[in-house]
């Protein structure tokens, strides 16, 4: 598993290593039931504490991207495809609110908006 911490970034480490954990979950790139990095190895691989990998694999377990079996580590969980539908919903969403309070901030009225996301839609 390739995470890539930035000192630099405003996100807090737990924050950069659930959110790349669950992109790459997501994006099927970590198959449903394949093993991840036990917990310490992967601090001591990105050079942190446990306590911070901790937190990303329970926020991870709690949202139901991935489960733990004791003394075997922490699995892909199979996604249930209404969940994964939501999270992708909801990444729209903020996506399509960023872009709108982009183009209100350069002056753009809702009808501009409605017909480039339109354009855009039909591919044109």
């Amino acid at each position: 598993m390739n995470i890539i911490i930035s000192n630099a970034s405003d996100k807090p480490i737990y924050e950069q290593i659930y959110t790349q954990i669950k992109g790459a979950i997501l994006r099927g790139e970590c198959k449903d039931g394949e093993s991840l990095p036990s917990i310490r190895a992967l601090a001591k691989e990105l050079r942190i504490s446990v306590i911070t990998t901790k937190r990303a694999f329970d926020d991870l377990e709690r949202d139901g991207f991935i489960y733990s079996v004791q003394g075997k580590g922490s699995f892909v969980a199979a996604k249930n495809k209404e969940v994964l539908r939501e999270e992708y919903l909801r990444q729209a969403e903020n996506k399509l609110e960023e872009a709108i309070e982009l183009g209100r901030s350069g002056g753009l009225s809702d009808e501009e908006l409605k017909e480039v996301f339109l354009m855009i839609l039909k591919g044109e």
